[in-house]
């Protein structure tokens, strides 16, 4: 198996970053604006991105001090059966997101494209808290011919 791995620094209290990626209205303003669930233990968020599709994800844990994770139910082959998880550590004024998408069986050139994708909405997530504006699909950075 293969993971995807990144590590970023929000300057906000840890609550904050954990709304973030566990409030469906959070979710649509750094990940993708067509998101909808309830994110709620045992639900089903769904994310999508226009034609390319997108992602239900199954949340598996909610722990407000520090760890979110969603198993991947259905979505592009290479994902399905993955699972998200996000740890937070407050450290100071910031707090640290380490984020790991599990369970890749192949490193195919897929997998690059979508570890670039994470960062590129880590970063939007990170706007998110600290300015209030994120850079969710449509308005994402554009990194391919992939989107």
């Amino acid at each position: 198996m293969v993971d995807i791995l990144h590590r970023v620094g929000v300057m906000a209290p840890l609550d904050e970053v954990y709304r973030a990626v566990t409030t469906r209205e959070a979710l649509a303003d750094w990940w993708t604006t067509d998101t909808k669930g309830t994110g709620d233990v045992g639900d089903t968020l769904a994310f999508r991105f226009g034609e390319a599709g997108g992602f239900d994800m199954e949340v598996l844990e909610l722990d407000p001090s520090g760890r979110v994770r969603w198993k991947v139910a259905d979505g592009p082959e290479e994902w399905i059966g993955t699972e998200i998880d996000w740890r937070l550590d407050q450290r100071g004024d910031y707090t640290i997101i380490q984020f790991g998408h599990h369970g890749w069986t192949e490193p195919v050139e897929f997998m690059h494209h979508c570890s670039t994708r994470w960062a590129t909405y880590l970063l939007s997530l990170k706007e998110l808290v600290e300015t209030g504006t994120g850079k969710p699909h449509p308005h994402e950075v554009p990194i391919s011919d992939w989107t």
